[in-house]
């Protein structure tokens, strides 16, 4: 039994001919018209001429074909049934006076147009049919590891197909993801386990670092790698949406196409598109609170050198403040006291001299002074 892989590989296959065979279709339609013009043009001299011999003019039009078409439709054309009489148009059409070397590269283009005019519309046609199951699949299923692996899958084309042909067969598709949903996460704690045994992770200075206003509320893994921006996105199970929160970004800040570009490149965007996806999965606006990067632009201000970093701070404290709240600094952590008390921190990799206001209380928890009861002097 085929593979996925194999058969998506088959249906690539097969979306290509059509194109390619599509094109010649196109040729001889040409050539057709060509040849109807030709012989009422001598028909109405009263010196129509028979078509020439088709074994020779098959030798002599193959060469033109080759010379002035691509490959894979002169194969097409060479190959098929019909090449005798296709070539006898041809050669007809010269001794008639039509310089083929002038005519075969417009008839050239007339069908590389249709060719991939052909297998844009398959293509297009292919993602429709994953793009509706990938809607459902993110209305029911929260972000994570799971959809991050269904998504991302070779399969995925193929698992798209099947919900179509049980959705026709009147099953209901949601109701299976969502009981699927619950063996994927035991199948992704259980080898999750097995993995752990085998090898546990040391805490990266990515992931010491970061800890703070930026990771509050956020599953980081202990060996985050932000120098690759690749393993961080499949690291935070936003692999697949990334592109959509990229294009978010930039709708949010019109006219500013530049500094957008900056945040998105920054080396911690991960974690700002982590706590995008996170937002996402809760029902919060994501892009209302990005919104507010346009209306609060304090982050234009400081050195050109520190823009990336600027900007990264003012999209975490846009996700995290209230919508509609004033324009101000967001809510912000100590990033040296959080990271002392992070469960992923030992006390002795904790920067020196950089202890909590409250021993034992995580900095995004602490409280202010308590108010002052009973008179003063």
């Amino acid at each position: 039994m085929p593979t996925p892989e194999e058969r998506a590989g088959e249906a690539y296959a097969e979306a290509a001919a059509e194109a390619v065979q599509t094109s010649v279709m196109a040729f001889r339609l040409v050539m057709a018209i060509a040849d109807a013009v030709r012989r009422q043009q001598q028909k109405r001299a009263g010196k129509e001429d028979e078509l020439p011999d088709a074994e020779k003019a098959a030798a002599e039009a193959s060469e033109e074909v080759k010379k002035f078409l691509p490959e894979d439709i002169s194969t097409a054309l060479l190959e098929g049934a019909d090449w005798p009489q296709l070539a006898q148009q041809l050669m007809a059409l010269k001794a008639a006076g039509v310089d083929l070397e002038a005519m075969l590269p417009r008839v050239g283009e007339i069908t590389v147009t249709v060719r991939d005019q052909v297998a844009a519309n398959a293509e297009k046609v292919k993602r429709a049919g994953t793009e509706e199951w990938a809607k459902a699949l993110r209305e029911t299923l929260p972000a994570g590891p799971v959809r991050e692996a269904i998504l991302s899958s070779p399969a995925w084309p193929e698992m798209a197909r099947t919900m179509a042909t049980l959705n026709e067969r009147g099953v209901d598709v949601r109701a299976i993801l969502a009981s699927a949903y619950e063996e994927g996460v035991g199948v992704d704690q259980a080898v999750g386990k097995v993995l752990a045994a085998a090898e546990v992770p040391t805490t990266s200075r990515d992931a010491t670092l970061s800890y703070g206003p930026l990771t509050v509320g956020l599953d980081i893994p202990k060996d985050l790698d932000l120098g690759d921006r690749e393993r961080a996105l499949r690291q935070l199970a936003i692999e697949s949406e990334n592109p959509k929160f990229v294009r978010m970004v930039r709708e949010a800040m019109p006219g500013a196409e530049r500094e957008a570009d900056l945040l998105v490149s920054a080396r911690h965007w991960p974690l700002v598109a982590a706590r995008m996806a996170d937002m996402e999965s809760k029902g919060q606006p994501v892009a209302e609170h990005l919104a507010q990067l346009s209306k609060d632009p304090s982050w234009q201000e400081g050195p050109q050198s520190q823009m990336g970093r600027r900007l990264v701070q003012a999209a975490v404290d846009a996700l995290r403040k209230p919508v509609g709240a004033p324009a101000g600094p967001g809510p912000r952590v100590s990033t040296a006291a959080a990271r002392s008390t992070s469960p992923s921190v030992g006390p002795t990799k904790a920067a020196k001299g950089a202890a909590p206001t409250t021993p034992g209380v995580a900095a995004h928890r602490e409280a202010g002074p308590a108010p002052k009861s009973g008179k003063t002097r």
